[in-house]
């Protein structure tokens, strides 16, 4: 593996479209890869919306084959295998460090920008050895200084990004004397004109009646993420007539099998089996939306952004979801709704009057596609991130 993978460096090479003879911003975007869910929703999103901002080139490079690469191929970006790489195998770390080093030497770029500690820390030192600029984008929220951070200080970076102020508050007591800037992510729009043909055929093909009110969960099976939270609050609304719950997203690291178990447990426990849907893994995201009349994920811990409650809002979703974090910063009056954190009755009442008016999940849904576009435009979004990489990610 390790030869072939030494041997596709620049293999993936392509021209993403940029003006002849333009002031081309390359850029070189270092992610794990063996995971799928907001940060790599972002890097698609840079991927499949460069057209959006020509003047920059975006390069990727993984250590691991899976969705995120299967989607970056689809894209026709530039695309790097570096090998697998665990901090528990140093032998792994080094050989994927001189993938990349062999790739540095060979394409010039103008950033290179790493995505979560776990890359500064592995990657970041051949960055900087090679001569390149290094940008940190800090995508989750930490107060407290873990290992990696302690292995990451150690490569100051030329910018960190925040993708939002409550992420920024924790980058800054982490690392106060790092240059840092706040920009939301670039989030394409969920909105399609085939929504409703969508929706017809997700609810006909799961049996779910037209004027039933569907709420979607979409995200990882991590317990933070509020799943059992929506449970503890669906179950006081049994006695509402036609509603249904979705929960879609799939086991993917070690002891998400034994909590998906265990949220199914909770169902039957709560006599909620007719009510409550488990989809497993999905790619189809924009559809599951069309489907839906009301988008809830309601943390129990703080969600640093949450790109998926601006998916729901370009479909036109009002979305509940709990009063911390980057929810704060996404959702407002106009679109959702915030419940009481870790209040299952102030969840439960902030469903039930969605169930129960349909006026006013078409008029909060009516108000997100402007939230999300006045938020996260990606065409505007792209453009702020090239302006940032090129004046303040200057040494």
């Amino acid at each position: 593996m390790a030869a072939r993978q030494a041997d596709s460096l620049g293999a993936g090479r392509q021209d993403p479209g940029a003006e002849p003879g333009g002031n081309l911003l390359r850029v070189l975007h270092l992610n794990a890869g063996n995971l799928y869910g907001g940060v790599e929703t972002v890097l698609v999103t840079l991927a499949t919306a460069r057209q959006l901002c020509p003047s920059m080139e975006p390069h990727f490079a993984v250590c691991y084959e899976g969705r995120l690469s299967r989607e970056l191929k689809a894209a026709g970006v530039p695309l790097y295998f570096l090998g697998h790489a665990r901090m528990s195998r140093p032998w792994t770390v080094w050989a994927a460090r001189a993938r990349l080093r062999q790739l540095l030497e060979k394409e010039r770029f103008d950033l290179v920008v790493c995505h979560m500690s776990w890359s500064l820390a592995v990657f970041g030192p051949t960055a900087r050895q090679t001569g390149h600029r290094v940008a940190l984008w800090s995508h989750g929220f930490q107060v407290r200084r873990n290992w990696l951070d302690r292995m990451a200080a150690g490569v100051r970076p030329d910018i960190a990004l925040a993708n939002s102020a409550f992420t920024a508050s924790a980058l800054g007591s982490k690392f106060p004397d790092w240059p840092q800037q706040v920009v939301y992510y670039p989030v394409a729009s969920t909105a399609s004109a085939e929504a409703e043909v969508w929706r017809a055929e997700l609810r006909n093909q799961f049996e779910v009646e037209d004027d039933t009110t569907l709420i979607l969960q979409v995200s990882r099976l991590e317990a933070w993420k509020g799943h059992s939270l929506l449970l503890e609050a669906l179950a006081r609304l049994k006695d509402l007539g036609k509603w249904v719950c979705w929960i879609a997203g799939g086991p993917q690291k070690a002891g998400e099998e034994e909590y998906l178990q265990r949220l199914q447990a909770m169902v039957k426990e709560l006599d909620l089996e007719r009510r409550i849907r488990f989809l497993g893994q999905r790619s189809d995201v924009p559809k599951l939306m069309a489907a839906a009349d009301v988008f809830c994920q309601p943390n129990q811990e703080p969600e640093p952004f949450g790109i998926v409650f601006l998916e729901a809002l370009w479909a036109g979703r009002p979305v509940v979801a709990t009063a911390m974090g980057g929810a704060l910063e996404i959702v407002d009056e106009s679109c959702g709704l915030l419940s009481k954190p870790g209040d299952a009755t102030s969840l439960a009442l902030c469903l039930r009057h969605l169930i129960e008016s349909p006026e006013r999940r078409a008029h909060l849904g009516g108000c997100g596609a402007e939230r999300a576009r006045r938020l996260c435009d990606p065409a505007t979004q792209l453009r702020k991130l090239e302006t940032l990489w090129r004046i303040e990610g200057r040494p």
